[in-house]
């Protein structure tokens, strides 16, 4: 079941950067173009939110209950790897969610937009700015598998 949440988890990063990548590009037209407030725009920011709170519910159940959960895991009692095991540690124990953790809040910020009642270019100014951050953070965050200790395949599981 671990492996399984854990490639689950995996692929839909695929999904949230696709859509983030799309709600970008809807914002950025609409900002430039000056175009007034669609509904296909709210959808897209809806569904771009739902993906990222879908993975962080995974995420957080890895970040608790995972493999190197903080509430399953037991430290071995040699140090013979401990600057690997801290540094991989840190960074799925600590960076990772944080980051990942922020960039939802910036993706429900950016949907949020959808719902305020305000100009329609001040919607898409806002929008484009949080879902931007929050492809930052998401793209920094990400274990790749180029990063060396804590990478993770393209397509897990495959």
């Amino acid at each position: 079941m671990q492996t399984g949440l854990l490639h689950l988890h995996n692929l839909l990063r695929w999904i949230i950067l696709i859509l983030l990548v799309l709600s970008i590009y809807k914002s950025y037209i609409g900002m430039s173009s000056k175009k007034p407030f669609e509904a296909s725009d709210k959808k897209t920011w809806l569904f771009t939110m739902i993906a990222g709170h879908i993975t962080l519910l995974l995420g957080l159940y890895q970040w608790l209950l995972g493999r190197y959960g903080l509430l399953s895991y037991v430290k071995a009692e040699d140090t013979a790897g401990a600057n690997i095991d801290s540094a991989y540690l840190r960074f799925f124990q600590m960076e990772h969610p944080i980051s990942m953790i922020l960039a939802i809040v910036l993706i429900t910020l950016g949907h949020g937009m959808a719902k305020k009642n305000v100009d329609d270019a001040v919607k898409y100014k806002k929008a484009f700015r949080y879902f931007l951050l929050a492809l930052v953070l998401i793209i920094v965050a990400v274990p790749w598998p180029y990063r060396v200790l804590v990478g993770r395949p393209l397509f897990p599981g495959m």
